[in-house]
């Protein structure tokens, strides 16, 4: 059974999955509150990864001014998110996917069939996808799309 694709204007699915600190974080915690840059990426500690972590980390209170919080989602474990979030500063929080449902509820496809995507979710507060950008390539990229649509959002 193939799910539907998740597309802009439809409800983000839900989740709950454990944070770096071992709590559960759910997106539902977010409605109402704060917009949410939901950003899947494929391994800690990688070359790319770190790029288009810190990418995010360097642009954070930027995000806070704009009114959202950011979370990334790979299938690392807790620990090895500590130690990445730790290594390079991140004050966001790291997910972990243990088992890839959430990457595929979101249908974040493998690229070359091989590798987990790299994709980024602009949620509204109401609990909308207002943007979705893909690209494995180009990691930098997935901040200034977050953030560029965010502005539209707030205007």
């Amino acid at each position: 059974m193939t799910a539907t694709r998740v597309r802009v204007g439809d409800p983000a699915p839900d989740f709950e999955l454990p944070a770096a600190d071992g709590t559960l974080v759910r997106l539902s915690d977010y409605r109402g509150k704060a917009e949410v840059v939901l950003f899947f990426y494929p391994r800690d500690h990688t070359p790319a990864c770190t790029m288009e972590a810190c990418s995010f980390r360097d642009s954070h209170a930027d995000f806070q001014d704009a009114g959202a919080v950011v979370i990334g989602v790979s299938s690392d474990s807790p620990d090895s998110h500590r130690r990445f979030a730790d290594r390079f500063r991140l004050p966001y929080l790291l997910l972990t996917d243990a088992d890839g449902s959430l990457r595929e509820r979101y249908q974040v496809a493998r690229t070359l069939g091989l590798f987990p995507g790299r994709v980024t979710y602009l949620i509204d507060r109401q609990g909308i996808i207002r943007h979705i950008f893909s690209s494995q390539l180009q990691p930098w990229r997935h901040v200034g799309e977050a953030l560029e649509v965010l502005a539209k959002l707030r205007s």
